[in-house]
């Protein structure tokens, strides 16, 4: 065998192995991207589940819940009032219109049963609700407050990942870490959109 012929076996070996590597290291990534990704869909329903929850504890209580204990008392043992709102429309003289708005409760609904009943989240597990997925454990932070807004005091809350998985939602002390509520605006949307 001569000397070119061992040469070029052995750089078709190296072409080889550097076009495996480059090959594994964009693999590496999207696969990185796929999990990162299906982990943030899995934070993002848990906080869409808790809004709802909060939102319907700060109808029945008038503020919002500021930890996971109280909201989860409520998830557990609270009840949704269902009420009916009927209008009622009166021609008066010269074309004036008077309506009349009335409000009769029908009943109420568990909390549990109401929101995350088995047909809407059929694997749903109460105890695991605070616990952001891919965390190793970890619970969503809490906050609820309220602000002062043209001169009124509005409830806010906010419901955030502590540690996210995310190397860009980490960035600057974890500033764009999934959430959803707001501790300065009246919002209850999620900062995913």
């Amino acid at each position: 065998m001569n000397l070119t012929k061992v040469l070029s076996f052995v750089f078709l070996l190296a072409a080889l192995g550097l076009g495996y590597l480059l090959w594994k290291g964009v693999d590496d990534v999207v696969e990185t991207e796929k999990r990162i990704a299906a982990t943030e869909a899995a934070i993002i329903e848990k906080l869409q589940m808790l809004r709802d929850a909060e939102l319907a504890y700060q109808a029945a209580n008038g503020k919002y819940a500021d930890n996971w204990d109280s909201l989860k008392q409520f998830i557990k043992e609270g009840k949704i009032w269902l009420v009916q709102r009927t209008e009622t429309t009166k021609l008066l003289e010269y074309g004036k219109e008077e309506t009349t708005v009335t409000f009769d409760t029908l009943g109420s609904v568990n909390v549990l049963d109401s929101l995350f009943n088995d047909r809407k989240y059929p694997d749903f597990n109460l105890e695991a609700l605070a616990v952001v997925p891919g965390s190793g454990g970890k619970q969503f932070e809490f906050f609820a407050d309220k602000i002062e807004r043209n001169s009124y005091e509005v409830a806010v809350f906010e419901i955030r990942d502590p540690a996210p998985i995310n190397p860009e939602r980490r960035l600057n002390n974890n500033e764009k870490a999934l959430k959803v509520g707001s501790r300065t605006d009246a919002s209850t949307e999620g900062n995913w959109k």
